[in-house]
């Protein structure tokens, strides 16, 4: 069988004269000319994003602890996505805590309840090119789709964030995945996505900076991006990375950035001579791919799957719910219903994405098919709402299929694409997109 990737390791000799992308935006955030693989440098934080999990109930008690207080509100976003809407008192309570909070601390950028904090933030026009963030979510590094460099932190690290607005770093490795060609009509960035864990393992990016770049990548809009950039944590990076370019300008402006801001950015790029990995695919010789219980990394072909029979389909959570990817459910699900005996269910990652795919008409052809909507929140991913039945068998676009994440030790997740997700439904078994399109 032909690999759909072949590898290309850049010597390791001496140090090249270039830099790298992960490289040129530590830097900048470190204040120095030029910063080497290994260094440990203070970072000055450009934002600090935290939900309602991991924000306010967390970080109060341990500011009052220290007597410190947030360094620059301004610089701060939280967001309400994990506990909304409150399923049960403690779900309640921690939404209470969190909103009471930020009253008392006057935080200027509070998103409630309007969607997925990935999602959300750069819809807020909250991440450009050449930013150094934080967040406290391991999906944080989706914003590293905007040029920025974005990584998940925990409680206490994110405590010494938001008191002195600096954290560490030491300055990683970039492996770097090179996409050339176009991909096959339903195949899309889940799909290159969850071929590279497969290939590298869920530890593969070592907590190192994974970049995307070729002519594939540059092709792809900001939400598909987004989706590599994602789930680069399912491959263990820190980051993952792509340069921002005249795609991303466009997405900035689309949200309402003005041209003096975006002008204003910093464009990096990773040079030619820099010294890392190197990881070339063909794009047009990947299929569908989808990843067996309980490891993102257990990925093959679609047609290994074809025997599989899920009794729901999900198409939510930020890796596979936004704009794009409800566009590329309904094109597959148009004028046709979901198989007898499948419960299709779709949470849009936001309600301004949930606004723009009910006013083309994308909502209403879900749910003709059959799709019952939830709210734009985290669900079932994040396993605390919403959350399968004993037993259940499900395809999902979500990025993680962990066991006794999503329900029950005996609930089977099997992850996929949202157009692969959508073609299931219909075949009433997982199946292979393209043949839904051809």
């Amino acid at each position: 069988m032909m690999s759909t990737a072949t590898e290309l390791r850049s010597n390791s000799g001496a140090r090249a004269s270039g830099a790298t992308l992960a490289q040129k935006l530590i830097a900048r955030a470190a204040g120095k000319a030029h910063v080497d693989v290994g260094d440990v440098l203070t970072c000055q934080v450009d934002l600090a994003m935290f939900h309602d999990s991991s924000g306010p109930r967390r970080l109060k008690p341990m500011l009052a602890d220290i007597g410190a207080e947030i360094w620059d509100k301004n610089k701060v976003v939280l967001v309400l996505d994990h506990y909304v809407p409150a399923r049960d008192a403690d779900s309640e309570k921690i939404i209470r805590i969190t909103r009471d909070v930020a009253k008392e601390w006057q935080l200027p950028h509070v998103i409630d309840s309007e969607g997925i904090c990935h999602v959300v933030l750069p819809e807020r026009g909250h991440l450009k090119p050449g930013y150094f963030c934080v967040g406290g979510d391991s999906h944080s590094p989706t914003g590293g789709a905007f040029g920025t460099y974005m990584f998940g932190i925990g409680a206490t690290e994110m405590l010494g964030v938001v008191a002195t607005g600096e954290i560490w770093v030491q300055v990683p490795q970039t492996l770097r995945m090179v996409w050339h060609g176009a991909l096959q009509k339903g195949v899309c960035a889940k799909d290159m996505m969850l071929h590279m864990i497969g290939k590298f393992g869920m530890n593969g990016g070592n907590y190192q900076a994974v970049e995307f770049a070729g002519d594939t990548v540059r092709g792809l809009g900001m939400q598909e991006r987004m989706t590599l950039s994602n789930m680069s944590a399912e491959m263990g990076a820190q980051v993952g990375l792509i340069a921002a370019d005249s795609t991303t300008r466009d997405y900035l402006k689309s949200v309402g950035l003005s041209e003096a801001v975006i002008d204003q950015c910093d464009y990096f790029e990773t040079d030619d001579n820099a010294d890392c990995q190197r990881f070339d695919f063909e794009a047009s010789q990947l299929s569908p791919q989808v990843a067996a219980p309980h490891s993102p990394e257990n990925t093959k072909a679609v047609g290994e799957y074809l025997h599989v029979k899920p009794s729901v389909a999900y198409i939510g959570a930020c890796t596979g719910a936004k704009l794009a990817d409800l566009r590329a459910a309904a094109e597959v699900l148009k004028g046709r219903k979901v198989a007898a005996g499948v419960q299709l269910l779709v949470a849009p990652a936001s309600a301004r994405d949930q606004a723009q795919a009910a006013k083309e008409g994308v909502m209403q052809i879900l749910m003709d098919a059959g799709a019952s909507v939830l709210p734009n929140a985290c669900g079932a991913c994040a396993g605390y709402g919403g959350t399968f039945e004993e037993g259940a068998t499900v395809i999902s676009s979500t990025a993680r299929n962990f066991q006794g994440r999503m329900g029950p030790a005996s609930v089977q997740v099997y992850l996929a694409s949202p157009a692969t997700v959508a073609a299931s439904a219909l075949a009433g078994h997982i199946a292979d997109v393209r043949e839904e399109l051809a």
